[in-house]
């Protein structure tokens, strides 16, 4: 007699498996910066490393591109914004601050992009935001001045917090862009298909601004040093362009098809205690306890500015876990 399966274990079981791969999409996602910062400090210019991680996975991710190529047609702005301000922008400002901060503290900067999507909202566009949303805010802020150590008067490089704090503004543009037409009812793009022409565009854009061909590849055929240990150049590349981009991406867009946006962005948020982690016992970037206290405390106000549900009665403010997070499994592409 065959065994019929519930529906709720059915369910049950879908969110077992999106979980696992939201979780393996933090730890990809999070390995970023501390694969990448060994190159830099190995003679590669950022946005060279840059260049070679968006060129790298829109050729891998080309098929899913040629499949979607419908997209070019229905939503050019969408792919074009995504390009220049999810891919390009975010990971050029966000590789050139790692070069002068510790990866997890720019992280850490960069999860201010759910805040200033609200400021956005309430200011710019003057829809309501929660009391639950303006506290996150205060929370987000409030921790990045523990881990900046504001009473030292800055202890890092202010240039470095800005290229962060650019990565956020550019996440901010591409949560604003993606919300436009949100409630127009269409069909929503298929979101593999909008990450393999950002990789594109992304590509394209950065080819013109990196020149890569002004790029030392000499440096991809040595060694690069992760806290005084050797790793090949070339498998800390493969690491950037496969796992950190392009599995990153794919688990993490399953998930969220599998996972509400609110449990998602939960498991988003460990993508920074991931990276954070790494940093320390890889690259030897030590944080104090009020920073670590600090950012524990940006990652909880992020999650609530980003989860908090709209006003009754107003439209969805963008950072409230709407359409536009189906688009990318985290807010953030870094």
């Amino acid at each position: 007699m065959p065994v019929r399966i519930s529906e709720s274990s059915q369910a049950g079981h879908g969110k077992g498996v999106g979980l696992g791969l939201a979780m393996v999409s933090a730890v990809a996602f999070g390995g970023s910066g501390v694969a990448a910062k060994p190159l830099i400090e190995a003679g590669l210019d950022p946005l060279h490393v840059v260049w070679l991680r968006v060129a790298g996975a829109a050729l891998v991710m080309l098929p899913l591109a040629v499949r979607h190529r419908a997209l070019l047609r229905s939503r050019p702005a969408l792919l074009t914004g995504f390009g220049l301000l999810g891919v390009a922008g975010v990971q050029a400002f966000y590789f050139a601050s790692i070069s002068r901060i510790p990866v997890g503290v720019a992280l850490l900067v960069e999860y201010l992009a759910p805040a200033l999507v609200l400021g956005w909202v309430r200011f710019v566009q003057r829809r309501p935001v929660t009391r639950a949303a303006a506290l996150g805010v205060v929370l987000a802020v409030g921790g990045l001045a523990c881990v900046v150590e504001v009473w030292s008067g800055l202890s890092f490089d202010a240039l470095g917090l800005l290229l962060a704090l650019g990565a956020a503004c550019c996440q901010v543009g591409y949560f604003v862009l993606s919300d436009q037409g949100s409630d127009s009812g269409d069909q929503a793009p298929d979101p593999l298909g909008v990450i393999a022409y950002g990789l594109l565009v992304g590509a394209a854009v950065l080819t013109v601004v990196a020149r890569p061909w002004n790029m030392d590849w000499a440096v991809l055929t040595d060694t690069a040093h992760m806290d005084g240990t050797p790793v090949a150049a070339a498998l800390l590349l493969a690491w950037i362009v496969l796992v950190a981009t392009v599995i990153a991406y794919v688990t993490g867009v399953v998930s969220v098809r599998r996972l509400s946006p609110q449990v998602a962005g939960v498991v988003a948020c460990l993508e920074a205690v991931i990276a954070t982690v790494l940093a320390w016992f890889l690259l030897g970037e030590h944080l104090s306890a009020p920073q670590i206290i600090g950012g524990a405390v940006v990652l909880a106000g992020a999650f609530i500015a980003q989860s908090s549900a709209p006003s009754k009665g107003s439209p969805e403010p963008v950072a409230s876990g709407g359409p536009e997070r189906e688009l990318s499994a985290r807010g953030n592409v870094a």
